[in-house]
């Protein structure tokens, strides 16, 4: 039977977060989807004039073509990727994980080799700035399971959190983005020992409304790259590279990152030796989705959990840019409601979050009582 939220969520994705017009040419990805959702992009994108293009991917094939691969290969791969990516005007990329550990056996040595010849030059490089482009995830059986849900309710949950007013929620977040704007200072406190300061200074600051990922809900600047010093502890579990990592503190001076640890403290040191910039950050955001309380260890869905902020290290995005480049891009969740703990965010001294609420009466509306 057709389900009608299917029918929604791809108009969603076509007609409001990637806006397609006539004539522009779409590439729909899908890894380990139904193929009528697919169908209902391809229909919806018609609906616009839209020039629809599909490549179906399976993360068990693109895991074997990664492991033991050639650079040879993997350059071949990126080329013919970014070529296509280059014709394209929009993206959707939808994503179903049939198992979140599907990478946790591929070297690190084969993952670089992807990272830099294939996924950097096809996506941080060519998708992200050249592309209006939508990523999302797709409510299979197996998030159900990640997210510790039956499979009838995590789809509730799923359709709920991707549909939601996200014109509202970008009206809502005017406010927040011009007081960041003239912000300098930020300190953030929170659970155990985590205590951190950065300058926010003339980096631009950006609504993800929607028009991005789905689903969506944050507002994010970037550090200015040195200016970061103190200790961030996480308290949420963060899915990398086919690895769960607890427990993740960072040890920061002038910006880079001195020590870290964690639940698996050589792979974390592993991944932050990628390259130059991956001990640096490239991102500062707040997480404000009214639907999205608790972990489920999928990025997308967790960058996004209301009363959070989440602090990344590795590449910064163009239009929110300080300077650091890096093959990674590791969004990293610390929760600060009071059931994980509490925190306080402060602007310029000024306390702006507590506990994950927001205190001045322009930012009221950000409260997720306020936005469902």
């Amino acid at each position: 039977m057709k389900d009608p939220r299917q029918n929604q969520l791809a108009r969603l994705l076509v007609n409001y977060s990637t806006e397609v017009k006539k004539g522009e040419n779409v590439l729909i990805e899908a890894f380990n989807i139904p193929d009528e959702f697919v169908i209902e992009i391809i229909r919806a994108v018609r609906k616009k004039g839209g020039n629809p293009f599909v490549s179906i991917k399976s993360a068990q094939i693109i895991r074997d073509l990664i492991m033991n691969s050639t650079e040879e290969q993997m350059k071949i791969t990126g080329e013919y990727e970014k070529s296509r990516m280059e014709n394209m005007d929009c993206y959707i990329g939808v994503r179903g994980s049939l198992n979140i550990s599907e990478n946790s056996d591929i070297t690190d040595k084969d993952m670089n080799k992807y990272k830099k010849l294939w996924a950097e030059p096809t996506h941080t490089k060519t998708r992200v700035g050249k592309t209006r482009w939508v990523v999302l995830r797709y409510p299979l059986s197996s998030m159900a399971q990640q997210a510790e849900m039956s499979t009838e309710k995590f789809e509730e949950f799923f359709f709920n959190v991707c549909t939601l007013d996200y014109k509202k929620m970008s009206k809502a977040m005017n406010p927040l983005v011009k007081l960041m704007e003239q912000t300098e200072k930020v300190r953030i406190v929170g659970p155990k020992d985590t205590d951190l300061t950065f300058s926010i200074k003339d980096i631009p600051v950006v609504k993800a409304d929607g028009h991005r990922n789905i689903p969506d809900g944050e507002v994010f600047t970037a550090p200015v790259k040195n200016s970061i010093n103190g200790v961030i502890h996480y308290n949420t579990p963060s899915l990398y590279q086919g690895t769960v990592f607890t427990d993740i503190r960072f040890e920061i001076e002038n910006g880079k990152i001195i020590k870290a640890t964690s639940s698996d403290t050589k792979k974390i040191n592993k991944i932050l030796d990628t390259d130059e910039g991956a001990r640096y950050f490239g991102e500062f955001a707040f997480g404000l989705n009214p639907y999205i309380n608790n972990s489920m260890k999928d990025t997308l869905f967790d960058e996004k959990i209301n009363g959070s902020i989440h602090f990344t290290p590795g590449n910064s995005y163009d239009r929110a840019d300080n300077t650091n480049k890096s093959a990674i891009h590791w969004d990293i969740v610390l929760r600060q409601r009071k059931e994980f703990g509490g925190g306080e965010i402060y602007f310029d001294d000024k306390l702006i979050r507590k506990n994950g609420l927001f205190i001045p009466k322009s930012l009221e509306k950000l409260n997720p009582q306020n936005l469902k």
